[in-house]
């Protein structure tokens, strides 16, 4: 019994350890957010209406996980640029504009190369997406990268305020 019991401590603090992270948070925050707006973008790219549903789900997971990834290194090179790994727990404006700069920056090359066929995967889109006048780059691709990064940053703090407060206890 004793053991079991230690066991689950021991375990219960790992989890806390891993979970109490920024970058487990921010991992978090960005897969979940990013593949609901994968979802609602979906019909602005060529082909995707027509393809069966477990299809698309997969074709938005994918693009999430990426999202994820760039999400995490636009966090870790911030993170290095202050020397501080919690730096979005009080976030600063530079950092901020930043964090945003960077994704913006990445998925903007992405983009630009998936759509003309230099890219691991390309895609096309509809004439219902809007376009970066001068680039052919989607827009709705750049507000995501604009938008959920910040709301990223929201959950996250929020997030690690709230373990922070339940460890007090």
């Amino acid at each position: 019994m004793w053991r079991l019991d230690r066991f689950g401590k021991v375990a219960s603090r790992a989890v806390a350890a891993v979970t109490g992270t920024p970058e487990f948070n921010v991992a978090t925050f960005a897969l979940l957010l990013n593949f609901a707006w994968e979802i609602l973008q979906a019909p602005l790219y060529a082909g995707m209406a027509g393809l069966p549903h477990a299809q698309v789900t997969k074709a938005c997971l994918q693009a999430t996980v990426g999202d994820m990834v760039i999400m995490l290194l636009a966090y870790g090179a911030v993170a290095v640029f202050a020397r501080r790994r919690r730096w979005v727990v009080a976030a600063s404006g530079w950092q901020l504009a930043w964090f945003v700069a960077i994704g913006v920056s990445i998925t903007a090359a992405i983009e630009w190369l998936a759509t003309r066929g230099h890219w691991v995967g390309s895609w096309n889109y509809l004439p219902l997406m809007p376009l970066l006048p001068g680039t052919g780059i989607g827009l709705a691709p750049l507000l995501q990268w604009v938008l959920l990064p910040l709301i990223t940053v929201w959950f996250t703090r929020r997030q690690l305020a709230s373990a922070q407060d339940t460890a007090a206890l």
